[in-house]
């Protein structure tokens, strides 16, 4: 998967984010001398996806009684694993993109995490006619891609989408089918959103770590089992309330009563929009609007397994340019770096929610449809495992994006904590790197490293 393709801006490192070396230290497994803080106070953090892990882990070995409370049957979050046809298919996170300075590649080498090089070059793109898109014409069209990006960011506007700046610009290209299939499997998988519901002026104003992605092949979760050694994590509690208007920080999950001194709040940018959770008293009105105009993206995935490979197995990546825009136009070749004979592929944009409405056996037949324009005589899959992420009660969407008619400012006050009680976490409180699995783990470090310095 190729994130912020277009454009390569210097990233951030650790040290920018306030993240001092003892943090990093603590979630990398570096060993490093690192003084116990001498306090009675406590910290609950909700949600242990990998920002709620970090944050706890830092706290804990910092020698402060932290809790960790999750609503779903086991560790993770969005780092979630399925295991059930004997290969991992990661529901959620999959990549570690941009591998170099990314805080995520040592993690996962100390957690026991295998990673495989992707080579997005590896690709062949074909026609609803089966036939290949010749080398020239598809390098001729990318950089012409490149180019319509740049320029919508420069016409962009606040009340305009990137499909209507983008429109206005290349009117002939929205209904293009390579071009769909550039907008949809690059940009609308890149930055979770379907073209007309994102931002003209912010879809790409974050930053991006150097270096070629890199896939883990045994599981996402490795990770978030290693963070969430030696934690207390209580798992099955659904947080309703969360009540600071008091001393302490009193949180209500399964009609039980928490009390602390400090919560860290982790859980999903969409959980947070259904208001499922009760503040007493209610959020500050700027971080409430912050939360309504921003939004959660639907990319699907799906795994499909046959007895036999009948594609090109020297690819990593099969490309389709289907009428529809995100239809199943992106294929990656399980087979390359799993022992199984197997694909995946994505739905994004508009069409991610409509797949979540479709039958196991319709989204065989839809997906089916658009490899056998491309090898004729390819049997159904003998099994198939697939994602509803904006039907999941646990996140109501995949990750954020900078949502049309708003800025991305809109992640930096998500994030600002609350009366020195309430703090935020979660890839949609770090703007620079929304939508990440490592965005997420760095916003988890920075909430533990503010109690930490009202404790030191």
């Amino acid at each position: 998967m190729k994130r912020r393709q277009f454009l390569q801006k210097t990233s951030l490192t650790i040290p920018s984010l306030a993240l001092s070396s003892s943090l990093l230290a603590s979630c990398s497994g570096k060993e490093q001398s690192i003084v116990p803080i001498q306090t009675d106070k406590e910290v609950i953090i909700i949600g242990a996806g990998i920002s709620g892990l970090a944050a706890a882990k830092v706290l804990n070995d910092r020698k402060i009684k932290v809790t960790v409370i999750e609503a779903q049957e086991k560790v993770g979050g969005r780092l979630r694993t399925d295991r059930t046809l004997g290969v991992p298919f990661d529901e959620g996170a999959s990549w570690i993109h941009g591998p170099k300075g990314n805080p995520l590649t040592d993690l996962a080498k100390n957690a026991g995490a295998n990673t495989f090089l992707t080579n997005d070059d590896s690709l062949a793109i074909f026609d609803t006619n089966g036939s290949q898109y010749s080398d020239r014409a598809t390098e001729r069209a990318y950089k012409d891609y490149e180019n319509s990006l740049k320029e919508v960011q420069n016409k962009g506007k606040i009340d305009q989408s990137f499909q209507q700046v983008f429109g206005a610009l290349y009117p002939s290209n929205l209904n293009d089918r390579l071009w769909k299939y550039m907008l949809s499997a690059y940009l609308e998988f890149d930055t979770g959103s379907d073209i007309s519901e994102l931002s003209s002026l912010d879809f790409y104003d974050d930053e991006a770590y150097n270096g070629e992605d890199v896939i883990i092949t045994n599981g996402y979760d490795t990770i978030a089992n290693y963070l969430a050694r030696g934690l207390n994590v209580k798992l099955n509690e659904r947080v309703s309330s969360i009540d600071y208007s008091g001393e302490k920080v009193n949180i209500i999950a399964n009609q039980q009563k928490h009390s602390a001194d400090f919560v860290i709040i982790t859980v999903p940018l969409g959980v947070l929009k259904q208001n499922v959770i009760a503040f007493n008293p209610p959020l500050p009105l700027d971080k409430q609007q912050a939360i309504s105009k921003t939004n959660m993206s639907a990319v699907n995935k799906f795994l499909l397994i046959w007895d036999n490979i009948f594609w090109n197995n020297d690819l990593q990546y099969i490309g389709f340019t289907p009428e529809t825009k995100g239809k199943f136009n992106y294929f990656l070749n399980v087979k390359k770096f799993v022992n199984t004979n197997g694909l995946m592929t994505f739905a994004f944009g508009n069409y991610g929610k409509q797949t979540e409405q479709i039958t196991d056996s319709q989204i065989i037949i839809e997906i089916m449809g658009n490899l056998r324009a491309i090898y004729p005589n390819a049997p159904n899959p003998r099994q198939m495992l697939r994602t509803k992420w904006s039907s999941n009660i646990n996140s109501y969407g995949s990750y954020s994006f900078a949502t049309n008619g708003a800025r991305s400012t809109n992640f930096d006050i998500i994030a600002t904590e609350v009366s020195n009680k309430v703090f935020f976490a979660g890839e949609h409180t770090n703007r620079a790197h929304r939508g990440t699995a490592h965005g997420a783990y760095e916003s988890g470090l920075r909430e533990a490293n503010k109690i930490i310095k009202l404790l030191d």
